[in-house]
């Protein structure tokens, strides 16, 4: 969940030797080490080795070539002290303790939100965050034959970007730029390097804020409530612009007339994704059109930026191609379903597979919710697979609502069901709640756990 940058592509200077190789060092030459792993594979009913040459820096194992340089990555592997702090910080008793685990500062892939019945609300982005000469751009491959270069500790937890207790009284983090994390108490983007937390904008943690900076009173089912917001924050900055070159357009150009009442349905449109929504299936379809008609991102960090793709699509489409689009996706959604006039719960579906293979002639569940690509808070992103119909791929998986008191009170969903039989009767009977916002309540106590048991039994019994 999280763009802090824990590691390092370094280019290295090497030469060749008779029988080895070395590397440059600020002064120094340096042997790279050697080591040959053997892999074994299947090759017809019989199997079969091969020795591959592995070398690494001091930097680390060498993973690549491009431009004539060896690359190699530094990162924290294999740490024991991550798996410790994973299992150690679900036996915290409050914020001071759940702390202290965070000092291990081990944990190399996550952001952090935590909570506790104290009232106590805190966020730590990323974990663990080598220290760095902060002159250099660490998003790329850096110079290895420097000491300059080289990573001088990990930073203090207090050094990275953290927020304790914001006096907003909330946070988000919808896997996005830190510095938004609490609306006007956010951390200061300029009192931190680069590296730590590269992070871009997106579209949920614009739509989040705009809820949690509204609300008050929150209680469990209002915080499902706002988190099945389905504002679709894109097209705040794609609309405007297309509805500009529409209404420029000549009334001679054919245009004019053939995308009149779409257009008139766009500009009547609320930005909420529904299931019966018409202008839905439009913005949609056509903002995936979009997409790639604007350069691929260069660095992973940039790629996070979504609200810049939403603005590059703004600047660097002309008018004529985002109206050329539009008239594409009318003429593509009559061939699919014989009219551009379909609701998006017709179109957007759910369907649980067991292989991930989607049939229109099988039974799926209309769905309402849009992808988070566009601003989503609760997302569900569809694809056609050799369908007509759109099924969903990817998104929300496993959401849940939790009230930290003298007694946890919680309410979750998942996408389909619990069970992964196909005959099981909780293969699927979660869905309708997922796509409606609908949650069950958790029996986290004991007590819960044995009042609502469908059966009971002694293992071996």
């Amino acid at each position: 969940s999280s763009y802090a940058d824990v590691a390092d592509v370094y280019e290295e200077a090497i030469t060749r030797n008779e029988n080895s190789y070395s590397y440059k060092y600020g002064k120094e030459t340096k042997a790279i080490k050697s080591k040959p792993i053997t892999i074994s594979y299947k090759k017809g009913e019989s199997f079969e080795t091969k020795t591959f040459p592995s070398y690494a820096t001091h930097h680390g194992p060498v993973l690549g070539k491009r431009g004539g340089k060896w690359l190699s990555l530094k990162e924290n592997n294999r740490s024991l002290a991550a798996l410790q702090q994973s299992w150690l910080r679900t036996k915290a008793k409050g914020f001071e303790g759940f702390k202290k685990i965070m000092e291990m500062r081990s944990n190399n892939s996550n952001n952090t939100v935590f909570a506790d019945n104290k009232g106590n609300i805190a966020y730590w982005h990323g974990n663990f965050i080598p220290k760095r000469n902060p002159s250099y751009n660490w998003s790329l491959p850096v110079d290895g034959t420097t000491k300059e270069t080289d990573w001088k500790g990990i930073h203090a937890l207090d050094e990275i970007v953290h927020l304790y207790n914001p006096k907003s009284g909330w946070i988000q983090n919808c896997n996005s730029t830190p510095f938004t994390a609490s609306g006007v108490s956010s951390p200061v983007k300029t009192s931190y390097p680069a590296y730590m937390a590269p992070d871009g904008q997106n579209g949920r943690a614009l739509n989040a804020m705009r809820l949690l900076s509204k609300a008050n009173n929150i209680t469990l089912d209002k915080i499902i409530e706002l988190g099945y917001n389905t504002y679709l924050t894109a097209f705040d900055f794609l609309l405007p612009s297309l509805f500009k070159a529409y209404d420029e357009l000549p009334q001679t150009d054919r245009l004019k007339k053939e995308l009149e009442k779409p257009i008139h349905l766009l500009k009547q449109w609320d930005r909420q994704a529904s299931a019966s929504s018409v202008a839905t299936t439009i913005a949609v379809e056509w903002a995936f059109k979009l997409g790639p008609k604007i350069p691929p991102a260069k660095t992973t960090e940039a790629a996070t930026n979504i609200v810049g793709n939403y603005e590059r699509m703004v600047t660097d489409i002309s008018p004529v191609e985002k109206l050329a689009l539009l008239a594409q996706t009318l003429t593509d959604l009559e061939k699919w379903y014989g009219t551009w006039n379909i609701a998006w719960g017709d179109v957007n579906r759910f369907q649980r597979s067991a292989n991930n293979q989607f049939k229109d002639d099988q039974p799926s569940l209309p769905v309402g919710l849009g992808p988070g690509t566009w601003g989503s808070l609760p997302s569900f992103i569809s694809r056609r697979a050799d369908t007509k119909k759109r099924y969903g791929v990817s998104g929300n998986s496993f959401i849940a609502a939790v009230e930290f008191g003298k007694k946890i009170k919680a309410k979750t969903i998942m996408t389909g069901g619990e069970s992964f039989d196909p005959s099981s009767k909780h293969y699927t009977d979660q869905a309708s709640g997922f796509i409606e916002g609908k949650f069950k309540d958790i029996n986290f106590y004991k007590e819960d756990v044995l009042k609502n048991a469908q059966r009971s039994y002694h293992p071996g019994e």
